[in-house]
């Protein structure tokens, strides 16, 4: 190669500028992808650092014009070289261009107007605020009441918060200022941000939590701080270890990241963190603006905070000296990228940490079966917390209601005769109750309602999904049969699509329960700006006795009057048509069973299922992880899934149906005429879950290896014949890890 493509202004964002450079003889065979290098730029011909993304031993323009790059930038990797380095690797392992990758890990800079950061802070005594607090609560000023009460609980919170979290409007606030309860304050800069002089005191931490939080801190010392995975029940302290780790890696001068996903950076999760951190704290959360998550990037930059806490963009966070990454509730779904590059933000953490010599410190109470079995395997060290935090705080009581028998015995709603009692039950002593449905955008599968089976795939172990032309699809081999009439198990007629919707689910509470205050927790409740929010504000400021919702409303929250959860329909999610469907279906139920009782009262979980006998729902019952885990890995390794083998998936997107077909075709043609089938297995094409969206068609076909290295040859191989194909203007390419 002959020249080589060199960006030169990564902070302005014209990552889609790049200039040809001619390589001098002496740097040849000593460049590779986002190396630094100095280069003469413009009229004046300045030298300036740029950074090479790509190479070619063709150019546009006059080859005697092209000016020759100067030197390769050696030294310390700077903290620009580390995302850039990160970008290179993202680029090779997901198969996207290297411009996409920095555009992900590359905070753009945008013009913003600066401002001061500004908190509310009290200036009446407690007790004169609960005099006030009185007087609103008699008017029933419901916004008024939950900032006063935010007031009582913390004598300074940042106006940030106040808007995002708590939901509090502008008149609102005006009207607290007026009365003196409160006044606005700029922030105060500390000369060193690693003084914890003035930050609240915290919680003392339990045997368990001590002893992991100490070994850590010794490991961390010792150069050795690796990476870590707690197991700890629901409500068994994991943050206030997580924050301990953070509190030691911050006092030696080092910088801490940690993800949490966005539906639980609530309110609560945020003040925890201020009253520990103080000003040493910043948050970033899909509300911000571009400008405003750049001014926070650049204040991590600079040095002015020492932790960054938010959902999976937090990552990129540019810390000059990283000590630890913290990845809270590591199995949720959110951790993963849904536009490309589609990263999986364990595997770019695992990366980023490895680089910066930081510590990883991965956390839930229902670990994916992936990092529990790299834990097992000894690459993860592994802690458990098996007792809730709070003293005299039990797990719930879990019960599992057989719908098949509610059905035998006339009772076709879906509120099932032990579930109508509960609700009745704490309705009456004015506790609060949460329903779910355990659904996602998934196609509808179809099942017996008298034996509980679905239709699965004969070749792949996965539930068929309806389709519109009235025949069973399986998305992994393409595997097709008409829509059944009876159930192929056991000959009963009642056989059909499962599904059913909260909007429905809100209409029948509201006529079985009609002493009931209803909220309704969805995608179309929850569409306007703070809708996730208001509503659970409002759930948790007593304003409502039963939320119903989707999965959302079951993640992370923390309601100290729910004594009650309960699944609709566990089988919802239970076939949901992929290998990964019974495993997130025992984190939801396990999940939602640790939000009752989270308070002083005891907690109650009502699973309703046509399926009770399945592995997944009795140890989601016992909350019993071990058991869940030893049965899935069973089955994985006789389907050879992952973790037990590697599996990637390639997305083939078109307008057009025929090419997007034709090429899926060819390509897994090639892939599967150039390996022997016991070391790639190619499977498919198929059609995707959902075959067309905005009327773009999807194709996939799944790749299976015990060696990931075959799997990135064969992406690699794919990508080079892309590059030379009649259809690559027509078809897009996308690659995934299972």
């Amino acid at each position: 190669m002959i020249y080589a493509d060199v960006i030169v202004d990564i902070a302005q964002g014209n990552l889609d500028r790049v200039f040809q450079y001619r390589i001098p003889a002496s740097l040849e065979g000593k460049l590779e992808e986002g190396s630094p290098v100095m280069i003469p730029f413009g009229k004046g011909n300045r030298l300036i650092k740029g950074y090479v993304t790509g190479f070619s031993d063709t150019t546009d323009y006059n080859p005697e014009a092209i000016k020759e790059i100067r030197s390769l930038v050696v030294g310390g990797m700077s903290i620009e070289q580390r995302l850039l380095s990160l970008a290179v690797w993202m680029k090779k392992k997901y198969g996207c261009t290297l411009i996409q990758a920095m555009k992900t890990v590359m905070p753009v800079k945008k013009k913003i107007r600066t401002r001061k950061d500004r908190f509310l802070v009290r200036t009446m005594t407690v007790e004169e605020l609960h005099g006030l607090l009185s007087v609103c609560r008699k008017k029933n000023q419901k916004a008024r009441i939950r900032l006063l009460e935010a007031l009582v609980q913390d004598e300074a919170i940042p106006y940030d918060v106040i808007l995002n979290k708590l939901n509090i409007g502008k008149s609102t606030l005006d009207s607290i200022l007026e009365s003196g309860a409160a006044r606005l304050e700029e922030k105060r800069k500390r000369p060193d941000n690693r003084n914890q002089g003035e930050t609240a005191p915290f919680v003392s931490l339990n045997g368990q939590q001590r002893q992991i939080a100490e070994e850590f801190i010794r490991n961390f010392d010792s150069g050795n701080p690796g990476i870590s995975l707690i197991h700890g029940v629901t409500g068994s302290g994991k943050t206030e270890v997580y924050m301990e780790m953070i509190a030691h890696v911050v006092s030696q001068g080092k910088q801490a990241i940690m993800l949490i996903p966005e539906i639980s950076l609530t309110y609560q999760t945020v003040m925890r963190f201020y009253r520990r951190f103080g000003d040493q704290a910043a948050f970033i959360h899909s509300r911000l603006s571009q400008g405003e998550r750049y001014e926070r990037f650049e204040q991590a930059r600079n040095g002015e905070i020492s932790m960054m806490i938010g959902p999976r963009s937090a990552l990129f966070t540019p810390f000059e000296r990283l000590g630890l990454i913290v990845i809270d509730e590591e199995h949720e779904g959110a951790y993963k990228s849904e536009t490309v590059p589609r990263y999986h933000s364990i595997d770019v953490a695992r990366r980023l940490a490895k680089d910066a010599g930081a510590g990883l410190v991965l956390g839930s109470a229902t670990p994916s079966v992936d990092s529990y079995t790299h834990a097992l395997k000894g690459e993860y060290r592994l802690y458990r917390l098996s007792q809730r935090a709070q003293k005299g705080s039990a797990l719930p009581r879990v019960s599992v209601v057989d719908l098949r028998k509610e059905l035998e015995q006339g009772n076709r709603s879906i509120f099932s005769r032990e579930l109508y009692q509960a609700v009745c039950d704490r309705l009456e002593k004015k506790e609060q109750v949460m329903l779910f449905l355990n659904r996602r955008g998934y196609a509808s599968f179809v099942s017996c309602r008298s034996c509980g089976r679905p239709v699965n795939c004969p070749h792949c172990d996965v539930s068929l999904k309806a389709h519109r032309d009235g025949r069973l699809v399986c998305h992994y081999c393409g595997y097709s049969i008409p829509i059944p009439k009876l159930c192929p198990s056991c000959g009963s007629p009642y056989i059909a699509g499962f599904g059913t919707g909260t909007q429905k689910v809100e209409t029948m509470a509201a006529q079985v329960f009609p002493q009931a205050r209803i909220l309704r927790m969805d995608q179309d409740t929850t569409s306007g700006k703070e809708g996730h929010q208001k509503i659970l504000a409002a759930f948790m400021a007593g304003e409502a006795d039963i939320l119903i919702g989707t999965q959302m409303i079951v993640k992370g929250h923390d309601f100290p009057n729910v004594t009650l959860v309960a699944a609709l329909a566990a089988d919802l999610s239970l076939y949901a048509g992929d290998f990964k469907s019974t495993e997130r279906t025992f984190q939801l139920l396990t999940q939602a069973a640790g939000r009752a009782g989270r308070g002083e009262k005891a907690g109650q979980m009502i699973i309703q299922t046509y399926t009770p006998e399945h592995y997944s729902i009795r140890a989601a019952a016992r909350q019993d992880y071990q058991m869940f885990y030893e049965e899935e890995m069973t089955y994985r390794r006789m389907m050879e899934y992952p973790p037990c083998r590697e599996m990637a998936v390639m997305t083939l997107s078109s307008k057009d149906e025929r090419k997007a077909a034709a090429a899926a075709k060819e390509i897994a043609g090639r892939l599967s005429g150039s390996a022997a089938p016991e070391t790639l297995q190619v499977i498919g094409p198929a059609d995707a879950a959902i075959p067309r969206i905005n009327d773009i068609y999807y194709k996939m076909i799944y790749m299976k290896s015990a060696d990931i290295r075959l799997i990135f040859s064969a992406i690699r191989q794919v990508r080079r014949f892309y590059e030379w194909t009649d259809w690559k203007k027509s078809v897009m390419i996308q690659f995934d890890y299972m």
